[in-house]
C-alpha cells in the first residue's frame, strides 16, 4: 500500500480516488475551527518520494482514473516542480479522467493565467475551496488567511482556463453575533463565484481549538439546529446560480439534502422548510461528525 501520514483529510466526493499526499499539513493552519493539521507540521514532499508513491499505485491499480493532491493544500507548490508531478502522474496512469486537490485563494491569485493554463492542460480539472464564509470580518475573526476577494476571483479565474470549482460554505460559522452578516454576504459571494459544485457543512467546535476556547469563555455562541436550517435556507433562497450541483450531505450536517441549482431550487427550500416546522427527523447529535 501506498504509506499516507495521518491525519489525512479528503472530500467525501474523492472515496475512490488515489490519495497523494505531496504536503504534509497545511500552508496556512491559522483558522481558529480547524483542528485538521494542528500537530502536523507544514512541509513539501521531496520529488522521490512522491514519485516512490506514484510508481506504487501505478502497480497497484494500473487503471486509476482519478487523483486527488493531499493535504491542505497541494498549490503551494510552485509550477516549475508541480508540473513535473502532474506529467508523472499522467503518464503512469493512461486511464486518468482528473487531477484534484484542496487550494487557498492566495495560491491562486500568486499564479499567472500561463500558469493556470499550465495546470489545467497537465489535466488538474478540480479544486476544492472553503470559502467559509462570503463575509471578510467573519473570516477576519476566524483568522482565515485567504480573502473573500482573493477566492471570488480564484473561483472565476480557474473556470476561464477550464478548471472547476467545488466550494464549501460554513453553517453556522459567524456564531450568533454574525449570522446575518453571514448570510447576506455569503450569498453575494457565491452568486459571484458561480462555481460548478457547491457544499454546506456545519460548524463543529474541536476541542484544542481557539474556537472551542472562545466558545467556553461565552464569546462564540454557537447556532443550534434550527437555526443552521434557517441560515442554510436564507443562503439558498438568495442564490442566482446558474449552474451548480448542490450537497448537504456532510456528516455535520442536521439533514441530508442534494441537487441542482437552480432547477432544485424550489424543493431544496420545501425540505428545509419541513425541517424547520418540525415535520422531518434530523440527524441525531451522536450521529454528526467531522
Amino acid at each position: 500500500m501506498v504509506p499516507i501520514v495521518e491525519p489525512a483529510i479528503r472530500p467525501p466526493s474523492e472515496a475512490e480516488s488515489f490519495l497523494l499526499q505531496v504536503t504534509l499539513g497545511c500552508s496556512s493552519n491559522t483558522c481558529i475551527f480547524c483542528g485538521a493539521y494542528q500537530n502536523k507540521p507544514f512541509r513539501i514532499k521531496s520529488a522521490p518520494e512522491i514519485y516512490n508513491d506514484i510508481k506504487d499505485q501505478a502497480r497497484l491499480d494500473p487503471g486509476t482514473r482519478r487523483v486527488f493532491l493531499m493535504d491542505g493544500d497541494a498549490l503551494a507548490i510552485k509550477n516549475e516542480i508541480l508540473l513535473p508531478i502532474l506529467e508523472r502522474i499522467r503518464s503512469n496512469f493512461t486511464h486518468l479522467t482528473r487531477i484534484s486537490t484542496y487550494a487557498n485563494g492566495y495560491n491562486i491569485s500568486a499564479r499567472s493565467d500561463k500558469e493556470l493554463l499550465q495546470l489545467a492542460d497537465h489535466k488538474l480539472r478540480l479544486i476544492y475551496l472553503g470559502l467559509e464564509s462570503g463575509s471578510q470580518r467573519v473570516l477576519d475573526l476566524m483568522h482565515k488567511r485567504s480573502s473573500v476577494m482573493e477566492m471570488v476571483e480564484a473561483v472565476r479565474r480557474c473556470a476561464r482556463f477550464g478548471i472547476k470549482s467545488s466550494v464549501i460554505v460554513l453553517l453556522g460559522i459567524g456564531g450568533k453575533e454574525h449570522s446575518h452578516l453571514h448570510v447576506r454576504e455569503t450569498i453575494r459571494a457565491l452568486n459571484q463565484m458561480q462555481p460548478r459544485h457547491l457544499s454546506f457543512l456545519s460548524v463543529m467546535v474541536i476541542p484544542g481549538t481557539l474556537l472551542a476556547q472562545q466558545v467556553a469563555d461565552n464569546e462564540f455562541r454557537e447556532l443550534d439546529s434550527y437555526e443552521l436550517l434557517r441560515e442554510a435556507y436564507d443562503i439558498i433562497q438568495g442564490l442566482t446560480l446558474s449552474q451548480t450541483i448542490f450537497r448537504c450531505n456532510h456528516a455535520s450536517n442536521y439533514l441530508a439534502l442534494e441537487g441542482r441549482l437552480p432547477h432544485d431550487k424550489e424543493k431544496l427550500l420545501e425540505s428545509l422548510k419541513a425541517a424547520i416546522r418540525g415535520e422531518v427527523s434530523l440527524r441525531p447529535e451522536d450521529f454528526r461528525g467531522l
